[in-house]
């Protein structure tokens, strides 16, 4: 997968996103359903990377006002799953606030991630993200790297509709994403594989 890749899986699911996206505006509470199993795994682990472990909280936000405003969404599939990363992100913002922390950077040494080996390179730190082993290692990059990797990667948006989330220039994303990514394969390829007992997206820290 090249650099500008859309992740394939995300992709997979647009066309099903958007008929249940429509037939949840008609008020059929199972293609609503349908839609939150397709997108809430990529908007969780993008709000991870943003809030942490309150991100499972700051989600179920997200969701009310995603059925809140439900009527009001014109799109597609793929236009949906950007329109949620959208308000997921300012409910993440707002806990912040709340909060008044910024997010702490993770700190390389005391993760316990499962990362590929010495081979690392920039395709294998995306496969690496995708599917979930570097989430706090995302953590650690700057907030603009970090963001721009996770709705690339993560919540499968492309430039345009990552940049829209952002509120940023399609070529900023461009370059803070390649960046963080090139940050990401340096790390993964230093570090090799560490301890015996893996985290994963699923399990708090």
């Amino acid at each position: 997968m090249g650099q500008g890749a859309v992740p394939r899986r995300a992709q997979a699911y647009d066309g099903e996103l958007g008929a249940a996206v429509a037939r949840a505006q008609q008020g059929d509470e199972a293609a609503f359903a349908v839609a939150y199993r397709i997108v809430q795994p990529g908007l969780l682990g993008y709000l991870r990377g943003i809030v942490g472990d309150e991100a499972e909280d700051v989600a179920s936000d997200a969701w009310l006002e995603i059925a809140r405003d439900l009527g009001r969404f014109k799109g597609d599939g793929a236009g949906f799953r950007g329109w949620s990363a959208t308000i997921g992100r300012h409910r993440a913002l707002d806990h912040l606030r709340r909060q008044k922390v910024r997010p702490k950077p993770a700190t390389l040494e005391q993760d316990v991630l499962e990362l590929p080996g010495p081979s690392s390179t920039h395709d294998q730190a995306l496969e690496s993200i995708s599917t979930g082993h570097a989430l706090d290692l995302v953590r650690g990059l700057p907030r603009d790297q970090a963001e721009a990797v996770l709705l690339r990667v993560v919540v499968g948006l492309d430039g345009p509709a990552a940049a829209r989330v952002l509120g940023k220039r399609p070529g900023a994303v461009r370059t803070a994403a390649y960046r963080g990514l090139k940050r990401l394969a340096d790390q993964l390829g230093d570090q090799g594989v560490t301890d015996d007992s893996p985290r994963t997206l699923g399990e708090s820290t």
